[in-house]
């Protein structure tokens, strides 16, 4: 069963840095394929480190891999950050599968107690 991961919410899911950012393939509609990086990620999105600007507004198929597995799903390009010299490219997920929701929502809880107990033992020192 495919699922929309943009539930209604009145807060700003949480993102996070996933360490040691992952290799995305990114596969458009006619077939091309784009390597990229992925800095950042939430429920609703992210964004993809890029040697180049992709196209804003097209859908592809979006696939990275992680320590809990591979996480593939539908994602609309958005416009890329031009004030940065990295070429720098969010995006929204369109459709995830829930089986790939449930490993993106244990990834980012996984990531965001890591980051929250670091934190925590760096204020203790």
């Amino acid at each position: 069963m495919m699922s929309s991961p943009l539930p209604h919410r009145i807060r700003r899911p949480v993102r996070v840095h996933l360490p040691g950012m992952p290799a995305a393939t990114i596969r458009f509609e006619d077939g091309q394929r784009s390597s990229a990086k992925l800095q950042t990620v939430s429920v609703t999105g992210g964004l993809l480190r890029v040697l180049k600007p992709l196209s804003p507004g097209a859908v592809v198929e979006l696939m990275f891999s992680t320590h809990i597995g591979p996480v593939l799903a539908m994602a609309e390009l958005l416009s890329p950050c031009s004030a940065v010299p990295i070429g720098l490219q969010p995006f929204r997920f369109i459709t995830v599968d829930n089986t790939d929701l449930r490993k993106l929502r244990t990834l980012i809880a996984s990531s965001w107690k890591t980051r929250t107990q670091n934190l925590v033992a760096s204020l203790q020192v």
